[in-house]
């Protein structure tokens, strides 16, 4: 107490000189008021700081994460300063000496709440912000906020614990059984928390997302949700097909919605009567009918074999986009030429025929 014992040294000189008499306890009043004043004026110096300085620079970045952590943290700051400025303006009181531990501890807890609420609206800026960015991927947002509320369980138990310690209980046997129910807990609901931590990996990691085009095992659909537990796939004939996303995440996905171009073979053959000059035009003519589709790009065309009844051709190509309906449709539209192209040469398709010989 030797800085209060300064201070009301000083304000008895200041009143000494204007004639005025007064007694310790309204000099000490009178110091512990100046100095919580004074901590109102420093708090709403930091808050104009916050408010002119880093606000403007938070708005010339490009992302609006800064703009909002300041927006959530200015005011939280501006009631730590006056919080500091009631602690130091009360210890000049004499009279609460003998409640000074009693003080401390008081504002050391609102410390910690005030900490541990800056703390919570920080990450909960940041989920929110990561929300929104990732808001086109039309991503479930039940996954979102029961991450947040994880969190900020997490933060809150923590806190907690230092309150004890700070109140000097031993949290020893707290923290050990904290940890004992929860291995049991997690040992009671390991499926569902499988589940629950496979949503996570499947949120983050991103192999498929809503709308994706996937297939699992035999199943082939779209996925329409992602929930906490399970993901439901619309399949091609129509019914919904649940899935436990811990059974997603520990097997193979085929992805086509990820496919950004897609590789095409396909077969055809002429019969054995073909002329050899015909056969050797076959291959430019697919080609040029090939690259004649917009969003189609030939690799190769080759005369492979010999089959049992025809003479076959191995053509192929590259879409350019990997929607499967518009592979199909100019797949379709290649077919209608070469079909075309042939009848034009005189080049006949072959069809699955036998010759038999009797020896008379």
């Amino acid at each position: 107490m030797s800085m209060g014992a300064e201070g009301v040294e000083v304000i008895h000189e200041l009143f000494g000189r204007a004639g005025i008499d007064i007694t310790p306890l309204v000099e000490e009043i009178i110091v512990s008021v100046l100095i919580f004043a004074l901590s109102i004026i420093a708090g709403w110096v930091v808050y104009n700081i916050f408010e002119r300085y880093f606000k403007r620079w938070a708005e010339k970045t490009k992302t609006k994460l800064d703009d909002e952590i300041l927006k959530n943290i200015k005011k939280p700051v501006y009631f730590f300063v006056i919080l500091a400025g009631a602690y130091y303006g009360l210890e000049f009181l004499t009279a609460l000496n003998p409640y000074s531990s009693e003080l401390t501890l008081i504002f050391t807890l609102a410390e910690i709440l005030l900490v541990t609420f800056v703390i919570t609206r920080i990450v909960n800026v940041i989920i929110a912000w990561y929300a929104e960015k990732r808001a086109k991927q039309r991503m479930s947002e039940h996954i979102l906020f029961v991450l947040k509320r994880i969190i900020n369980v997490l933060i809150f138990i923590l806190a907690f614990l230092v309150i004890l310690d700070v109140a000097g209980i031993d949290i020893t046997g707290i923290a050990v059984g904290l940890g004992v129910g929860g291995i049991a807990i997690a040992f009671a609901l390991q499926n569902v928390l499988s589940d629950v931590f496979s949503a996570f990996s499947i949120y983050f990691d991103k192999p498929f997302e809503i709308g994706d085009f996937i297939i699992v095992g035999k199943y082939s659909g779209t996925v329409k949700k992602i929930g906490m537990k399970s993901t439901r796939v619309q399949l091609l004939q129509g019914e919904e097909l649940v899935l436990s996303n811990r059974e997603l995440t520990s097997t193979s996905i085929r992805n086509f919605k990820k496919m950004k171009k897609r590789r095409i073979v396909f077969h055809f053959g002429v019969t054995y009567g073909t002329p050899s000059k015909k056969l050797e035009k076959i291959p430019d003519m697919v080609k040029k009918i090939v690259n004649s589709q917009e969003l189609a790009e030939v690799d190769r065309v080759h005369f492979t074999e010999f089959g049992d009844f025809s003479l076959n051709f191995e053509v192929v190509f590259y879409m350019k986009k990997g929607d499967y309906v518009l592979y199909r449709d100019t797949q379709q539209q290649i077919n209608f030429a070469i079909k075309g192209a042939f009848e034009k040469e005189g080049i006949e398709m072959a069809f699955p025929t036998q010759t038999i010989f009797l020896n008379k």
